[in-house]
């Protein structure tokens, strides 16, 4: 006669080895799959970075590369409601002369507000552009153009409101500022029509707008000018220096 315990109704036969591992291997806590796969994509995104770097892209083209994802599903949703890309490049202009006039009046937080609006905006109008199939260099000009203009306009805001202060300082720091943010762009396109595309420098496009925004929001719209003021200038040096070695190469 076989003595044993007896076992309580739902007990389970205990598991044998190889399914005992089998259950551990599923069961183990993600924690360290998750750590694994954060280091691998951070891994990946550096590599990125780096080889766009080595490739000449400016922030603002990598920045566009990797927030591909959330401007795709927003630039379709605006071609769903019929809006043109050239549209959007306008309102960029329309919203940013707004803030230039609240600029102008002295009301430097709302026109900050208004320049930080614009700038994901200013970011559609080519994702819209490629979604329908219309990207072309027309439309890659204008685009260009349209951000010139506006940023112009905002520094004509300030400076409208410096000159009502008399602060010459402040205006002679807003024209090197709007000189140099112009002859980056410049620089390069003159370079372009040569052949020579220049793109390296410390502060182009986006650069310029992430100083300044803040810096209008805040309330301290000198600093963000006076940052602008050297390193847009120094940028367009930088990109003199590199046309001109890509020249003399060329030549050799």
């Amino acid at each position: 006669m076989e003595i044993g315990l007896n076992r309580p109704q739902g007990f389970q036969k205990p598991l044998g080895l190889p399914a005992a591992f089998l259950s551990l291997t599923v069961l183990l806590p993600c924690d360290s799959i998750q750590k694994r796969f954060y280091l691998e994509r951070r891994r990946i995104l550096v590599e990125e970075v780096v080889n766009n770097k080595r490739k000449g892209m400016t922030l603002t083209d990598q920045l566009r590369v990797r927030f591909k994802g959330v401007l795709d599903p927003i630039g379709a949703f605006f071609n769903r409601l019929g809006l043109m890309p050239n549209t959007m490049t306008i309102l960029g202009l329309i919203g940013n002369t707004v803030g230039a006039v609240f600029l102008g009046l002295g009301h430097m937080t709302i026109g900050g507000l208004f320049v930080l609006a614009m700038g994901p905006i200013d970011a559609l109008d080519g994702t819209m552009a490629r979604q329908r199939g219309e990207a072309s260099d027309f439309g890659a000009f204008v685009d260009s153009v349209t951000d010139r203009y506006s940023e112009l306009v905002i520094f004509l805001g300030l400076m409208v409101y410096c000159l009502q202060q008399g602060d010459w300082v402040a205006v002679l720091g807003i024209y090197l500022a709007a000189a140099g943010s112009v002859l980056v762009s410049y620089v390069r396109a003159r370079g372009q029509s040569l052949g020579l595309d220049t793109k390296v420098g410390i502060l182009s496009r986006f650069e310029r707008y992430i100083v300044l925004a803040p810096a209008l929001i805040f309330n301290i719209p000198m600093v963000g000018v006076w940052i602008i003021a050297v390193l847009a200038n120094f940028t367009a040096l930088q990109r003199i220096l590199d046309v001109r070695r890509q020249a003399r190469s060329k030549v050799k």
